[in-house]
């Protein structure tokens, strides 16, 4: 009697274990019999599931939505706010209950629910945590496997899925003289980056955004008393939530506008009609935020340049919304005269020693102003124009022409199937995006809904190659030689 030929697993190694990795991870272990596929994450950070958002250990820094909104699975809204119930968290932590009985936790909170489900796979072996760096991502000379390098070793795999995390703010030029200086924040999310400001410090936070916010509530947190000035090109505010909660109003997907012109006017004409029905605004982007993947579709590239260029900002501040927590920092110190938010933009700075100067232009003024302060926070955003340069492993994939920018600045081109787009305008098979540097296809995937539908959906795209792509490992070994694994 002959023996049969040893079972086969697919290798998938996913690069980047915050959100966006953790949850094509879990989606793929939950979904298929253990012994179909071996899975390696790599990442750095001794968790899986918290990645820069949610491995933060301050406890002003809260989700930006209600946790009633939060959930791995899409299918299940509520999968978040049970394990919270449940948790003690909310018992621990009581200002996370708002007045309107929304509960905002602390963002590591949030990281311990996404790690505690991961649990039970990295136990049982169908899940591996290679806590290392991915330094390069080589293809195979025969196209179907791939070799993932990494600090603890290489990591083999028949599939590479890109989650890496957001990349740092980039410095403003004008702000590059300060690059040394003890006073300037390069990366405002390091741990106790704030530490060294003293309570009486002038500060100023480049940007107005949410990281801007996390700043003034956290300095606030700390004892900082001084003045805050927030600085940014259109001296826009982060809104907050509404104290009563409507469902998502209006429609705008089943005439999608065709420009960025007529979704302005669209938009425009929805936030009267609210107004009209006594529905507040934040509804109307709620709506937006649901259609923003047909209302993407249905630009043309130009006119997807055009929104991201001249419409971006206004979206960002009415749809990335701080927590009330925060809201009311923010509000109580500018009522106080100890923070506010000006239009302006950077024109030179100079480390003198004691303090740093900065050279700004107030918005619709000739005059150019020098102030000198004691701390300069940078929180621009992530540099999504630059991560093909500034992750060694995604300019691996670039120079070997498998990867490209997307069109618009915001990250990695893929295919509607979410496959990366290489330097011949084809699809890479076997090379998969996951997360926000998806976007530029996508449109909408910085907030965790939408960042969980798309991890839903990468990990649905993998399984349903199974059938067609040859695997390289015998059940039972490992998922490549790994010098770390958890």
């Amino acid at each position: 009697m002959n023996a049969l030929p040893p079972a086969r697993r697919l290798r998938i190694a996913i690069i980047g274990g915050g959100f966006s990795g953790a949850a094509v991870a879990w989606h793929l272990a939950r979904t298929n019999r253990p012994e179909r596929l071996s899975i390696s994450v790599i990442e750095p950070r001794s968790a899986l599931g918290g990645g820069l958002a949610y491995s933060s250990e301050e406890p002003s820094h809260r989700v930006n939505v209600p946790a009633i909104r939060m959930s791995m699975a899409p299918e299940d809204p509520q999968h978040f706010a049970r394990w919270l119930a449940g948790s003690g968290e909310i018992e621990r932590d009581p200002d996370a209950l708002w007045k309107n009985g929304d509960v905002f936790p602390r963002r590591r909170v949030f990281g311990r629910y996404v790690a505690e489900h991961l649990a039970p796979w990295l136990d049982s072996g169908a899940i591996r945590h290679v806590e290392a760096q991915a330094t390069q991502v080589i293809r195979e000379a025969n196209g179907a496997a791939w070799t993932v390098q990494t600090s603890a070793g290489p990591v083999a795999a028949d599939i590479v899925v890109l989650a890496a995390t957001h990349p740092l703010p980039a410095i403003p030029t004008p702000l590059a003289s300060l690059a040394e200086a003890p006073g300037f924040i390069a990366d405002p999310y390091a741990p106790s980056a704030l530490a060294g400001i003293g309570p009486e410090a002038w500060v100023l936070i480049v940007g107005s955004g949410l990281t801007s916010a996390d700043m003034v509530a956290e300095l606030d947190r700390r004892g900082h008393r001084g003045r805050i000035l927030a600085l940014s090109r259109r001296g826009l505010r982060s809104r907050g939530h509404p104290d009563i909660r409507h469902e998502p109003f209006g429609d705008f997907a089943s005439a999608p506008a065709t420009s960025a012109l007529g979704l302005l006017k669209n938009i425009r004409g929805t936030l009267a009609a609210a107004q009209a029905a006594r529905v507040n605004w934040q509804s109307v982007f709620d709506q937006l935020r649901l259609q923003g993947p047909a209302l993407w579709a249905a630009l043309s590239p130009p006119e997807r340049a055009r929104l991201v260029r001249q419409l971006r900002v206004f979206w960002d501040v009415h749809r990335f919304r701080i927590a009330p927590q925060v809201a009311a920092v923010l509000d109580r110190r500018q009522t106080d005269g100890a923070f506010d938010t000006i239009a302006a933009r950077l024109v030179a700075s100079n480390d003198e020693g004691e303090s740093l100067a900065v050279s700004f232009q107030r918005r619709g003024q000739t005059r150019i102003e020098t102030a000198r302060f004691d701390a300069v926070i940078n929180t621009t955003g992530p540099a999504h124009g630059q991560a093909l340069q500034s992750n060694p492993a995604l300019l691996s994939l670039t120079e070997a022409g498998l990867i490209r920018a997307d069109t618009y600045g915001l990250g990695i081109e893929t295919s509607l199937d979410s496959l990366a787009i290489g330097s011949d305008a084809k699809p890479v098979a076997g090379l998969f995006v996951a997360g926000p540097l998806a976007r530029g296809t996508f449109g909408e995937l910085m907030g965790l809904p939408e960042v969980a539908r798309h991890a839903q959906r990468v990990a649905a795209e993998i399984t349903g190659l199974f059938d067609t792509l040859p695997s390289a490992e015998p059940v039972g070994a490992n998922a490549g030689s790994v010098a770390v694994a958890r």
